[in-house]
């Protein structure tokens, strides 16, 4: 299947549990997603942000209606397929999964041995500039538990995008920065868009980065309510 859009979506609605306590948590949504753009999703908690991120991210399965990621349909895809295009994406989670016993610049490299493609210098030097691009030049060799908060989340962060993913997937990234390291993260995404073509679909409470999305949509009740770009 070949697509213009990295992320298309058509009629997707999807449920919670099963029989009585079934729920529907998405539905009727579609939309496309242009290359290289940010958009963000905003609502309440509970609209169902967070659950349609991960159907785009081939994080769940698609129960009804079509996701098609990166030219694939994901609507009965087989888990090979599955594991090869999440190969492609980079994830950012507020919970930064960072490995305790690694430092910084491990942990971010092992973001980048799940592709197999790079040496083992040009994995380190490749770790460590974007880690600098995130302001811890100074915080290589550290581990985990000798960083802040904000720090891990970067380091998170840089794990996610060391590899050039073609779409980055990012569930309240910003949560836990304060307002520069906050700016430097959305900034170098803008970025990646601009030079690497990287899409990039966010879930944000966070108002600092409204204006420098490119597109906000924003659900309730687990309907896309508005599709819109900042003033």
């Amino acid at each position: 299947m070949q697509t213009e859009f990295p992320i298309s979506i058509n009629g997707l609605n999807h449920w919670f549990g099963t029989a009585e306590a079934r729920k529907q948590a998405i539905y009727e949504v579609t939309l496309n997603i242009r290359p290289g753009t940010l958009t963000v999703m905003v609502g309440p908690s509970g609209s169902g942000k967070t659950t349609l991120l991960t159907l785009m991210g081939c994080l769940r399965d698609v129960q009804e209606g079509s996701v098609a990621l990166l030219g694939h349909e994901l609507h009965g895809v087989k888990e090979d397929m599955a594991t090869r295009l999440r190969r492609r994406l980079g994830f950012i989670f507020q919970a930064h999964n960072l490995h305790g016993s690694l430092t910084a610049l491990q942990n971010v490299r092992m973001g980048l041995q799940v592709h197999a493609t790079t040496d083992a210098a040009t994995e380190a030097r490749a770790a460590a500039h974007i880690l600098t691009l995130l302001g811890l030049a100074d915080r290589l060799d550290y581990l985990p538990a000798n960083l802040s908060g904000g720090q891990k989340q970067r380091v998170a962060i840089a794990r996610a995008l060391a590899a050039s993913p073609a779409v980055v997937f990012a569930d309240e990234p910003t949560a836990a920065l304060d307002r520069d390291s906050a700016a430097n993260v959305v900034s170098l995404l803008k970025r990646l868009g601009e030079v690497r073509g990287t899409t990039t679909v966010m879930v944000t409470h966070d108002s600092r980065i409204l204006e420098r999305a490119d597109r906000i949509l924003t659900l309730e009740d687990g309907r896309l309510v508005a599709d819109t770009a900042p003033a």
